[in-house]
């Protein structure tokens, strides 16, 4: 019981929670104040769309139909071998005041992702793409932090070039004339439809090996999963800047 009410206490002071209450308390002031009631309906209107998009059962909803395919996706035998994992760069940072550039959490769970299916399937290279925004590539970063946990660098290829999913595909086309090799694919769970639909046009043997879920089984005090929390207000944000992306692919290919 305890722990209950911590976990209401914890998931109560953040910032979704605190906007929502007070969005309430706006909209309770305005039934009192207000001439007309109509004039409330659009507030009204904000705080349900604000409510859905902040809770942990709309966010997995929307999450689920991105990631359903690839949530029970069967690895390969582990006698197969595969003859390249390419992992795609979810982005960097740096530190305000520091030099030194970071991987993202999509990147770092990608990578962590590549790195074990490079292992357990006794690839011949593992390449890293991804252009990013600082002064050292994605590839760069991802394909130095591969080699420190124990990756050959004469066995890492990183793809420094490509600023987009597109892309990705594009430039890993160039870098192996044969298509037929068997390519192992990482990227975020929710990002892996459209990539996969783009590296299947140039490559026949395309094995998607996601990491990095939105989608989440329902948390152990259920009353938390009704309470706004900004994780989930980003994963819907994620969710739905995904389904632009597949949205203006769809329109390039037409």
């Amino acid at each position: 019981m305890a722990n209950a009410i911590y976990d209401i206490l914890k998931s109560m002071i953040d910032p979704a929670g605190i906007l929502f209450i007070l969005l309430c308390i706006s909209l309770i002031f305005g039934l009192k104040a207000a001439k007309k009631k109509t004039e409330l309906l659009f507030l009204f209107l904000i705080i349900v769309l604000f409510y859905g998009f902040s809770i942990q059962p709309v966010a997995s909803f929307f999450s689920s139909k991105l990631e359903n395919k690839y949530m029970n996706i069967k690895e390969l035998e582990t006698d197969k071998t595969l003859d390249v994992i390419v992992v795609l760069g979810g982005g960097t940072y740096t530190v305000r005041g520091g030099t030194q550039i970071f991987p993202s959490d999509d990147t770092s769970a990608r990578l962590a992702q590549a790195i074990r299916m490079y292992q357990k399937y006794n690839a011949k290279f593992l390449v890293c793409s991804g252009k990013g925004d600082q002064k050292i590539s994605e590839a760069e970063l991802m394909a130095d932090m591969a080699e420190d946990f124990g990756v050959p660098r004469a066995r890492i290829r990183p793809e420094a070039k490509s600023e987009n999913t597109y892309q990705h595909a594009v430039e890993f086309d160039k870098m192996f004339l044969d298509k037929n090799i068997h390519v192992g694919l990482v990227t975020s769970a929710y990002h892996m439809k459209r990539s996969e639909t783009e590296f299947r046009k140039y490559f026949k043997n395309i094995h998607p090996l996601p990491s990095g879920y939105l989608t989440r089984l329902p948390t152990r005090t259920a009353v938390i999963r009704y309470l706004p929390q900004s994780h989930w207000l980003f994963s819907n944000a994620m969710i739905f800047k995904e389904h632009l992306g597949r949205l203006w692919y769809w329109m390039k290919d037409l």
